[in-house]
């Protein structure tokens, strides 16, 4: 637990000059030291509020203009007034004005003269009275901003690089969106930090991807780092509709009356068949991490299903190599916001990082354990490193059992058969449900209970050879620890969550901006499986990632699946299972045929990212029973209650 907790009810201070008399006691370069915490000493209602249109230098309408987008910025008056220049959190989001922000779906709401009353979410109540500004960016096409919304590409990594430019003197910003009067951030230091959940923190992996100066901390929550994999899984959809849907769906009514040409771009470059395309490379920032000059503190939901798994693993990797300085929370919800289950240490943790990162004091937040884990509902653990020292990848190699679809897993070779026909009526619920059962739609391969516990952290592969009976085929696979468990009910419609009635308040409020808000906890769910990492394919796919080729039935193929990262403990006691299946329901789409795939066992296997290596996977299953348990069903969490093609929808 943090040192400090802050979800008392906000007072205000009595007056402005109660604050500016505090501010010049309380400063960045106090006599008494040096600053370990910024502190609420400005005023909140006396914030200047103002409105920038900031130039992007691109002209995505086609209406031969520049685009402008529309910069909302909430700060403090008094550091202005001492002559002192203040960092800047930003968020550039698509939702401001079409789909709201937050748990409770907040929108921007303005004055008579324009200016910004509500700024969504905690950020402006809590970090303005710390001396922080607070800047909302309306990405291009949304909102107030020109241009249109091209979903990951030049127009929306620009729309809030351009404004990181403008605060740092080297771009141009008006104070209309059509006028000529200039507007300088001469308020600022220029030292940015980025944060956002979905399509907003996707946007600050994208910034932060072009290595622009001035961007000094990014903090994306479930975020995307490759739009290819938001949509495809190594050419299998995961959604039934592309880009193009999604720019409809944020763009502004003016916007869509300008936009065709966007909308026909994005179309004809994210073609259904999962080949990757010049529109892809635009949008992935996984291959431009060696840019990166800021910090990351990286949240993820384990059981993203939205956003899934694999966009913070292989952005987290990427990192690393590149020698960024990191920091993760990983929780056991979906798509959610870690304010909305996990909300004092989170608000504490976020304000000593941006204390760190932006302001430069020495709180001691970079020599604190890497990782916080969610082990259980509201149970959580830390690791100095992540994944841990001492991970090694290690193959496990399927087996035949003594019954069909219900084999081994072990760290020797199998040997012969198994088959399968996909049955897109069913998903990996239903798989882990049946894993001691032979069934005609999945093959399943289960360790002994272990001995001791067993810890995965990282990215699995699952690498498979099989021959199908038809010209195409889409394959899963999952990792499964069997055994009985209380875990956040991440299938239900709050992914983990339940709001409730009573509130509490995060920093200062004005009648037209409130900072308090529900509070939430967990919904929990019992189960005897728990899929905690899974992956998918096109077989058209198996000779690379980026174009699929039409299968010959009764010739063997082999592709390597990349599974969902993750942290999961499977306990002493439990057992740790793969399935190899077809269609996923509702994580894929079906291919356009049904076809029976036969897998060569001595030619599969997972690779996985074990603590400890194969000789704790050894460890684990010494002194393990040889007989396998009688069949039972294992009851998982129900099909999830739904899967969003929007990044940010719901949570």
């Amino acid at each position: 637990m943090p040192k400090r907790m802050r979800f008392t009810i906000w007072r205000p201070l009595a007056t402005a000059a109660t604050a500016a008399l505090l501010a010049a006691f309380l400063t960045p370069v106090a006599a008494h030291g040096a600053p370990r915490e910024s502190r609420p000493v400005y005023s909140y209602a006396d914030a200047i509020r103002e409105s920038v249109w900031v130039d992007t230098g691109l002209d995505g309408d086609g209406d031969g203009k520049s685009d402008r987008v529309a910069v909302d910025i909430v700060r403090p008056r008094e550091p202005a007034a001492q002559g002192r220049r203040i960092p800047v959190i930003m968020e550039a989001s698509p939702y401001y004005s079409c789909c709201g922000r937050g748990n409770e779906s907040q929108l921007k709401t303005y004055d008579a003269s324009g200016h910004v009353v509500r700024m969504p979410l905690f950020y402006d109540n809590y970090f303005v009275l710390r001396g922080y500004a607070f800047v909302g960016v309306d990405l291009a096409g949304t909102n107030r901003s020109d241009g249109c919304a091209d979903v990951g590409g030049r127009s929306d990594i620009q729309s809030a690089k351009a404004v990181i430019d403008w605060l740092n003197g080297r771009a141009k910003g008006y104070t209309t969106r059509t006028g000529d009067a200039r507007a300088k951030a001469t308020w600022t230091n220029g030292r940015t930090g980025m944060i956002g959940k979905s399509w907003d923190g996707t946007i600050a992996n994208g910034v932060a991807a072009t290595g622009v100066k001035g961007l000094k901390t990014i903090v994306p929550i479930s975020a995307i780092s490759s739009w290819y994999d938001y949509y495809f899984a190594k050419g299998a959809p995961l959604y039934d509709s592309g880009p193009d849907w999604l720019s409809d769906y944020v763009d502004s009514p003016d916007a869509r009356a300008k936009c065709a040409a966007v909308q026909h771009k994005l179309v004809d470059g994210a073609p259904r068949t999962g080949d990757w395309t010049p529109l892809w490379t635009d949008r992935d920032y996984v291959k431009d991490a060696s840019k990166v000059r800021a910090s990351v503190f990286l949240i993820h939901g384990m059981q993203d299903l939205n956003v899934r798994t694999k966009h913070f693993g292989q952005w987290w990797n990427a990192l690393a190599k590149n020698g960024a300085h990191r920091k993760i929370w990983l929780s056991q919800t979906g798509h959610v916001d870690p304010f909305d289950y996990r909300r004092a240490p989170w608000v504490d943790t976020l304000h000593r990082w941006f204390d760190h990162e932006l302001l430069g004091y020495d709180n001691g937040i970079d020599r604190e354990p890497m990782a916080d884990i969610e082990r259980h509902p509201d149970q959580w653990v830390t690791s100095t490193l992540w994944p841990p020292q001492g991970t090694a990848t290690t193959t496990l190699h399927p087996g035949r059992g003594t019954q069909a679809g219900v084999g081994t897993l072990g760290l020797r070779t199998g040997t012969g058969t198994e088959t399968f026909t996909d049955d897109p009526r069913l998903s990996e619920t239903d798989w882990a449900a049946h894993l001691d059962e032979s069934t005609a739609s999945k093959a399943g391969f289960i360790t002994p209970p272990l001995s001791r516990d067993l810890r995965v952290s990282g990215s699995s592969t699952v690498t498979v050879t099989v021959t199908p009976t038809t010209s195409t085929a889409h394959l899963s696979a999952v990792l499964v620890d069997l055994g009985p468990d209380t875990i956040r009910d991440y299938a239900d419609s709050g992914e983990g969550i339940t709001t409730l009635t009573d509130r509490t308040c995060w920093g200062a409020s004005t009648a037209g901006d409130s900072a308090c808000f529900k509070i939430t906890q967990a919904t929990k769910t019992d189960v005897n499986a728990t899929v905690f990492s899974r992956g998918w394919g096109d077989l058209g796919h198996y000779a690379s990632d980026r174009k699929g080729v039409p299968l010959t039935p009764g010739t063997a193929y082999r592709i390597t699946l990349d599974l969902a990262a993750t942290d999961h403990v499977v306990p002493k006691g439990h057992r740790l299972a793969l399935i190899v299946a077809g269609t996923d329901k509702d994580l894929i789409d079906p291919p356009s045929t049904t076809p029976t795939l036969t897998a060569d066992l001595s030619r599969t296997a997972a690779h996985v990212p074990l603590v400890g290596g194969a000789a704790a996977f050894a460890r684990a299953l010494a002194g393990s029973p040889a007989a396998a348990p009688s069949a039972t069903t294992a009851d998982g969490v129900r099909i999830p209650h739904t899967v969003g093609r929007v990044p940010g929808e719901g949570r």
